[in-house]
């Protein structure tokens, strides 16, 4: 049996009705920086064609895409489609699949008026403790400008979880 060990995590890709102003987002709100200007992609038989056509099936046409890294070298890949459609509530968390994804700031409060600030909205109205009066790690759920689900924590993951957050 071979071993088992914890990969890393290289990138996430989100979907966007608007590249230009995603990506004018997540720099400027986010502090993200661009690794690669926003490229048209089109279905033909070059390398990225085919492999675009392996993932999304024959038909796609074309999208443009542009890619960006966190602070801590974490990928984010901004996706739009021609056909791209925005659902009113993109919140489906009883769905399978990814529903938010979650990054860190000590400054809870203050990113998520920025997030407001650019368009974005709250789904939570303040930012919770996950131990009131014991330790300061605070949470908030965001929207960006596009409907993408954003979490906001206040310390590391490991750091809120590994004192068991809310187990009894």
């Amino acid at each position: 049996m071979s071993q088992v060990y914890p990969r890393n995590f290289s990138h996430i890709g989100i979907s966007v009705p608007d590249l230009e102003k995603a990506v004018e987002f997540y720099t400027q709100v986010m502090g993200w920086y661009v690794i690669m200007a926003p490229t048209d992609i089109v279905e033909d038989d070059s390398a990225i064609g085919e492999m675009c056509t392996d993932v999304f099936g024959a038909g796609w046409k074309r999208f443009r895409i542009a890619h960006l890294s966190t602070g801590d070298r974490i990928g984010v890949e901004l996706f739009q489609f021609d056909n791209q459609t925005n659902p009113d509530n993109n919140f489906e968390y009883w769905k399978t699949g990814v529903f938010h994804f979650c990054v860190q700031d000590p400054d809870v409060e203050g990113l998520a008026d920025k997030i407001v600030a650019a368009g974005g909205k709250r789904r939570m109205e303040k930012p919770r403790y996950y131990y009131p009066g014991e330790k300061p790690y605070r949470m908030i759920y965001m929207e960006d400008p596009f409907g993408n689900i954003v979490e906001i924590y206040s310390h590391s993951y490991e750091l809120i979880y590994s004192a068991g957050a809310y187990q009894e």
